[in-house]
C-alpha cells in the first residue's frame, strides 16, 4: 500500500510517535505491507518466541529464589501478550489500515479552528498516554536487567572472563555452571535487553497506538455533535443524511478497532489480574526482608501496569460517552422545525447512539472503569491471601 496523501503538520504531530515505535515492528498501518515488512514482523516474533522459551526452561529447571522465578513469569506473560499484539496486528492490517487512513482524510479535510482544536486536544490525549505508559515500562526493563547487579552484594570478581550464565541480568541457571568469555556473556546480555525493550515496545506502543485512533474516533465523534447540535434546516451547509451517514461511518470503524484488540485484551485483563498479585506478592516478601532495591522495581512496575490498564478503562469510557452523547446534540438542534420524513431519520439516529460501540475484552467483557475498579478489587484480595500465606 502507498499513501499519495501529504503528511502536513498535523498529522505528524498526531501519528509521528506511533509511526517511530511500530515501524521497526512491521505493524504500522501507513506502510508499504511488503517483503521487508514481513521480515521484521517474523524477526520480532521470532524472537519473542526465543525469550519465552528460555525464560521457561528457567522455571521449570532452573534453580532461582521466589524473586527471580516471579520475575521469569512476569516475563513469560509480558512476551506472550506482546507477541500476541503483534500477531493480531498483522492479522487485522486492513482494519487499522482504513482506520489511518479515514484519520488522515480528516486531518486533510480539517476547515474550521474549532475542528483543529477538538483533533490536537485528541491527538494530545494519544501522546500523553503514549509518554506516560512507555517510560515506565521502560524503566522498568531497565530495572528487570540491573537489579540483580543492584542487588548482589559480592564485589565484582576480576576475571571476568569466566561469567557464569546464572549471573547473566535475566538468569539461565538452568544451564549449570557454564563458564563463558566476556564478549559471549556481553552478547548474551545485550540480546536479553534488546529482546526485553522489543517485549516493552510491542506491549505499551501497540496499546498506544490503537488507543491513539480510538481516541482520535472520539475527537470525530465531538466534532459530529457540534455539526448535529448547529444543523438547522433552512442554512444548511450539510444535509441531515451525510451526517447520519457520518455518525455509522465513524461507528464501524469504532467496531473495526474493537475487533483488532478484543481477544488481546481479554488475556490483558486476565494477565493483569495475576499480574498485580504476583507483584503485590513480590512486595510483601520484599517489605519482610527489607529489600529497598525490590521495593523499588516491584513499585515502578506495578505502577506501569496499573496504568496501563487504567487508559484502556478510561478511553473505553470515553468512546462509550462520546457514543452516547451525539443523540443529546441531535436532540438539542431544533429538530421541531424539520420535516415529518426527517423527524423519521432523527430517530433513527437517537435509537443507534443509545446501543454505543463499547471496547470488548473476547467480545463479552466491557472495559470501562467499572471493570478496572473490579480487577483492582480481586488483585487486592489476592494479595490479603498471600500475606496471610507468609505470615503464617
Amino acid at each position: 500500500m502507498t499513501m499519495t496523501m501529504t503528511w502536513n503538520t498535523d498529522m505528524a504531530y498526531a501519528f509521528n510517535p506511533y509511526k517511530i515505535l511500530t515501524l521497526p515492528l512491521g505493524i504500522w498501518p501507513l506502510q508499504n505491507y511488503n517483503t521487508f515488512a514481513l521480515i521484521r514482523s517474523i524477526v520480532c516474533c521470532s524472537s519473542l518466541t526465543v525469550l519465552m522459551i528460555l525464560v521457561f526452561l528457567e522455571i521449570t529447571c532452573g534453580n532461582n529464589n521466589a524473586y527471580v522465578q516471579l520475575d521469569n513469569l512476569e516475563i513469560i506473560f509480558c512476551s506472550i501478550l506482546a507477541l500476541l499484539k503483534l500477531l493480531s496486528f498483522r492479522i487485522y492490517a486492513n482494519n487499522l489500515i482504513r482506520n489511518f487512513s479515514s484519520a488522515m482524510k480528516d486531518y486533510l479535510a480539517i476547515d474550521t479552528e474549532e475542528k483543529r482544536t477538538i483533533m490536537r486536544r485528541h491527538a494530545y490525549m494519544g501522546r500523553l498516554i503514549c509518554y506516560s505508559v512507555l517510560s515506565l515500562a521502560y524503566l522498568a526493563s531497565i530495572l528487570f536487567m540491573l537489579v540483580a547487579l543492584i542487588a548482589d552484594n559480592e564485589e565484582v570478581r576480576a576475571n571476568v572472563s569466566k561469567s557464569q550464565m546464572s549471573q547473566l541480568p535475566v538468569p539461565l541457571t538452568f544451564l549449570g555452571e557454564v563458564h563463558v568469555s566476556t564478549g559471549v556473556y556481553m552478547l548474551i546480555s545485550i540480546f536479553q535487553y534488546m529482546v526485553l525493550t522489543l517485549t516493552t515496545t510491542s506491549n505499551c506502543g501497540n496499546d498506544s497506538l490503537i488507543l491513539a485512533i480510538i481516541l482520535h474516533i472520539c475527537g470525530q465523534m465531538e466534532v459530529l455533535k457540534i455539526e448535529f447540535n448547529n444543523y438547522d434546516v433552512k442554512n444548511k451547509s450539510k444535509s441531515f443524511s451525510a451526517l447520519a451517514l457520518r455518525h455509522y461511518y465513524l461507528i464501524e470503524h469504532a467496531e473495526l478497532l474493537v475487533n483488532v484488540i478484543s481477544f488481546v485484551l481479554l488475556l490483558q485483563m486476565l494477565f493483569s489480574c495475576l499480574f498485580v498479585s504476583l507483584m503485590g506478592f513480590q512486595f510483601i516478601l520484599a517489605l519482610k526482608t527489607n529489600d529497598a532495591v525490590m521495593i523499588f522495581k516491584t513499585t515502578i512496575v506495578l505502577t506501569a501496569l496499573m496504568l496501563q490498564l487504567f487508559f484502556y478503562s478510561i478511553v473505553g469510557d470515553y468512546l462509550k460517552y462520546q457514543m452516547e452523547e451525539v443523540g443529546h446534540s441531535i436532540y438539542n438542534c431544533n429538530w421541531y422545525d424539520f420535516p415529518l420524513i426527517l423527524m423519521r431519520n432523527v430517530l433513527f439516529v437517537i435509537m443507534r447512539s443509545q446501543q454505543p460501540v463499547q471496547l470488548l475484552a473476547g467480545r463479552f467483557f466491557v472495559v470501562d472503569i467499572k471493570s478496572y475498579m473490579a480487577i483492582v478489587k480481586s488483585a487486592i484480595s489476592y494479595i490479603s491471601v498471600l500475606r496471610v500465606m507468609v505470615d503464617e
